[in-house]
């Protein structure tokens, strides 16, 4: 393996061409031969740096509207030649094979072309041939070539050149692991862009990328390694807002500030709505006149659990709510926008993280998630329906009061969010009691009436939170003792999805208790 190559000839291709005029004239003034194409040609010859087109190095023209113009043996030849190979030397020479020691490429836009919705003909117009083929063939031969693929490399290669006239063998390997994840990141999104286009999930290879944003300090736990990767998906969340001021967000306050900002945006900001979450679950969720009365309902459904929580909001924070939320020490605070003064007040904790998203997430939209296995990857589209979508079926004698539906449609809203068994007891638009993860959906009931009690003590109340609540479950209730343990603990209407076998037993149980109970036909669970 070749440890030091000089660099004497690099050929030049870019779409973006953030810095690559200066970069290209410093080269040029080391004495470096240049070959360039179409624009990036143009502009460096703008510099005043010695510049030769392609096609004064292939002898051929660009063709076919620019299709074709890199994919020629005088120039892949140049990039894959092993160069102590004497065969390879010969057909150098016999061909008038020129070597190429550096390539600078990067590629068509085709992410940012998909993103504004541009039409079929032109997305495929933007996908990039001959800038992968010389990336691929520069980076397999990176024992004699160094490629660049992007532009904040500029400034660290050409320092190396300066110094040695070359680029170390270890950095040209960097370099090319990069060029090899950028192409399969870009080929990733096509192939996706395909699936999604052509309604055709089921392909028998499917890619997921991301471009890395941040190395964490550490995972769920301090012994695991952890990043976070952002896929370009514009979706108003974590991976796009902006952090007005905190430490650095660590795997868990991510996976948990994304649980909470999703849940307020099942909500539009035509009712303030705020959730408090812990470990990926809500500890409580209110409706409110305001944002200030959401937060105090809230946080009256689990005052306990919401110490060292995230909060997330619908709305724009002001001043009084910002001060009343620093009143619990609170990791983060997620919103679409906070006033001048909110963040002067949020300021004064300075460990407490504020991110901005400039407005909610889509529950409609469509999207891809993805569970690691041991061996493998579980996909599925995003569960980007609610209870709003459909009609709901009363399968009780008695039907449930408007305010009743009301909440109950609060309920299910939140129990979407909420890890099964879910379970969650609503009165006038706040939560009252939360069960998650249980692997019962009787002991579900049970500790969310358990806790309403603590909350009802906490707050200077006598009985449960839950006297007079409705419940929802967020999969059917597969015999009455779940049903029966929820009008327990004081609930009157019930929302469910239905399905069960032993439903008519379910039902007959409700209408004896004379409560009012809906089916969904809709399962939310999550795991």
């Amino acid at each position: 393996m070749a440890h030091s190559v000089a660099i004497k000839r690099a050929l030049i291709s870019v779409f973006d061409k953030t810095g690559v005029a200066d970069f290209a004239k410093a080269l040029a003034a080391l004495g470096i031969d240049l070959v360039s194409t179409g624009g990036t040609h143009k502009l460096i010859a703008g510099t005043g740096a010695t510049v030769r087109d392609i096609a004064d190095l292939t002898g051929f023209p660009e063709m076919m509207d620019g299709r074709v113009k890199t994919l020629h043996p005088k120039v892949h030849g140049g990039l894959l030649a092993v160069r102590d190979n004497p065969e390879h030397r010969a057909a150098m020479d016999a061909h008038d094979i020129g070597p190429i020691d550096l390539v600078v490429v990067n590629l068509y836009p085709f992410e940012e072309t998909i993103a504004r919705g541009a039409s079929y003909d032109e997305t495929i117009e933007n996908i990039d041939i001959g800038g992968p083929a010389m990336i691929r063939s520069a980076a397999k031969n990176h024992a004699y070539v160094t490629v660049i693929v992007d532009p904040t490399d500029y400034p660290m290669v050409l320092d190396s050149i300066r110094q040695t006239g070359g680029v170390p063998y270890e950095t040209r390997q960097k370099l090319a692991a990069k060029a090899y994840a950028r192409t399969a990141a870009y080929d990733a999104v096509i192939s996706n862009w395909f699936a999604k286009t052509l309604d055709y999930a089921e392909l028998p290879y499917r890619s997921f990328s991301g471009r890395l944003t941040e190395v964490m300090r550490y995972g769920e736990n301090p012994h695991q390694w952890a990043a976070f990767y952002t896929t370009g998906d514009k979706r108003p969340g974590v991976a796009t807002a902006r952090q007005v001021q905190g430490k650095s967000l660590s795997y868990n306050n991510l996976n948990d500030t994304d649980a909470a900002f999703e849940l307020v945006s099942e909500f539009d900001g035509t009712t303030p709505a705020v959730a408090i979450i812990k470990h990926a679950n809500p500890c409580g969720f209110a409706l409110g006149g305001s944002l200030l009365d959401a937060y105090r309902l809230a946080l009256r459904t689990d005052p306990v659990s919401a110490f060292g929580g995230i909060v997330a909001l619908n709305g724009t924070i002001d001043e009084t709510i910002a001060a009343e939320i620093v009143k619990v020490f609170t990791e983060v605070i997620v919103a679409p926008d906070a006033t001048d003064r909110a963040i002067e007040v949020i300021a004064a904790k300075k460990n407490l993280r504020l991110l901005l998203t400039g407005g909610l997430a889509d529950r409609r939209d469509e999207g891809l998630q993805v569970k690691s296995l041991a061996g493998g990857l579980l996909v599925q589209g995003r569960d980007n329906r609610n209870v709003d979508d459909i009609e709901l079926r009363v399968v009780t004698k008695r039907a449930p009061s408007a305010a009743e539906l009301r909440d109950l449609r609060v309920a299910m809203k939140v129990a979407k969010h909420v890890k099964s068994n879910a379970i969650i007891y609503v009165k006038d638009g706040a939560t009252v009691g939360i069960g998650a993860g249980q692997m019962s959906r009787v002991d579900s009931t049970r500790v969310a009436h358990r806790k309403s009690i603590d909350a009802a003590e906490a707050a200077g109340l006598s009985g449960a939170l839950t006297e007079g609540s409705v419940v929802a479950s967020d999969a059917f209730f597969p015999f009455p003792d779940g049903l029966l343990s929820a009008v327990a603990a004081g609930a009157t209407a019930v929302i469910q999805p239905g399905g069960s076998m032993n439903d008519d037993k379910v039902i007959a149980a409700a209408d004896e208790a004379g409560i009012a109970m809906v089916f969904t036909g809709m399962r939310h669970f999550r795991h």
